[in-house]
């Protein structure tokens, strides 16, 4: 009698469908430190194929759809050939409303969603804190990568020796509810900045006096979200380390700051590396009359911007109910 034996094969990976929220950094005083996510996102519906695809709609959809040089399948592609396992062709679909290259977590996001892919189709067993510090290690900076994977608020820091290669980095995370609400607008201009550029405005070294500053406003930054203090955002926004270095490149902040304390605007501060700006607003005040009065002081100042009403967006990259 002969025996017939069968070999057992992998089913193939499900679909994966998963919405990244936009981030904002830094928070003034906090920087390479403290995120929050906002309620808008790159959303991304993939599966396998026999060749690599992508189709992109919404914002900035001639970026986020080119194939050649994509952050995404480069970061997907990057992370399975480190972990030596297969590259299984995707076709990708992307509704994308994260303005890219303007300080909003886009680059943070599609890195993120090449390494879940990679997770994902490469069948790699990785945490939150590989994920992240993966990200992170490639952002040069965990904040934007932290609050888009967890959501909320989050203040972060990277574990690890980055010199060492054998070792995988970890992002050291925590996630904080704010209490009570906390109404946003983001300034969006037309134009867009590097990162590197912005990174190359920053000094090399700073007084005692301004460290000092910085950490005594991030601490009190982090206190007013945990305890609903709104009536701290006037001082505790205020930054030395990279904002007034970032101005000259970034011309909507100085006179959104100028607008603290007027019609329900609590401050401002760049959003990540700029040149986009985050506008914290009194939970009491009226977002049209706001929103008309910005967009009059824009003007008398000789600037525009898209206007945005968000709020931070207490979940990160999460699974969707239906493709795209």
């Amino acid at each position: 009698m002969h025996s017939k034996s069968s070999k057992r094969t992998n089913p193939k990976p499900s679909p994966l469908h998963l919405a990244f929220p936009a981030t904002s950094a830094n928070l003034g005083p906090a920087f390479d430190a403290a995120a929050l996510a906002m309620s808008f996102y790159m959303k991304l519906d993939a599966h396998s194929a026999t060749e690599f695809s992508i189709t992109a709609a919404g914002r900035d959809r001639e970026i986020c759809g080119k194939l050649e040089n994509h952050l995404i399948l480069t970061t997907y592609r990057e992370v399975l050939e480190a972990a030596a396992r297969p590259v299984t062709p995707l076709s990708v679909k992307i509704a994308n409303e994260i303005p890219v290259g303007k300080g909003c977590g886009s680059s943070a996001a599609a890195r993120l969603a090449g390494i879940a892919l990679a997770v994902h189709f490469g069948r790699l067993n990785w945490t939150d804190a590989q994920i992240i510090g993966e990200a992170s290690l490639r952002e040069h900076h965990p904040d934007n990568a932290a609050a888009c994977w967890m959501g909320g608020l989050i203040v972060a820091r990277m574990s690890g020796d980055p010199d060492a290669p054998d070792t995988q980095p970890e992002a050291q995370v925590v996630c904080i509810r704010p209490k009570g609400k906390w109404p946003l607008l983001l300034a969006v201009p037309d134009q867009a900045l590097s990162t590197e550029a912005a990174r190359n405005a920053l000094p090399a070294e700073y007084s005692r006096a301004d460290a000092v500053t910085n950490i005594q406003n991030s601490m009190l930054l982090l206190a007013a979200f945990m305890r609903g203090r709104h009536d701290l955002l006037s001082v505790a926004l205020d930054d030395r380390m990279h904002q007034p270095y970032r101005a000259p490149l970034c011309p909507l902040l100085s006179p959104l700051q100028e607008l603290k304390g007027k019609q329900g605007i609590l401050g401002a501060a760049l959003s990540g590396a700029g040149p986009s700006v985050l506008i914290f607003l009194d939970p009491r005040a009226s977002l049209d009359k706001t929103r008309h009065f910005i967009a009059a002081h824009l003007k008398h100042s000789g600037l525009s911007a898209e206007l945005l009403p968000t709020q931070i967006a207490l979940r990160g990259a999460r699974p969707l109910n239906s493709k795209l």
